[in-house]
């Protein structure tokens, strides 16, 4: 269903404290399964609330790393 708050946005930070990655997913300990097994050490920390689909699309979109690796 449409305008379902089921979708979070996230940063994944190593060690460092530096962001690697940052997207959108509906299951943040999958997610961070699957970054940690690509990057490496690191855990995902969450941005915001729980939003649709379509507002964490828009926010993912506006962000300048948005699905690649920090600097």
């Amino acid at each position: 269903m449409s305008g379902e708050r089921d979708t979070y946005k996230y940063q994944f930070v190593g060690p460092n404290k530096r962001i690697k990655h940052s997207g959108i997913t509906n299951d943040l300990d999958r997610r961070e399964k699957e970054l940690r097994r690509e990057y490496g050490d690191g855990s995902i920390r969450q941005v915001g609330r729980r939003t649709t689909r379509e507002a964490a699309k828009q926010w993912e979109q506006s962000r300048p790393t948005a699905g690649r690796a920090g600097p």
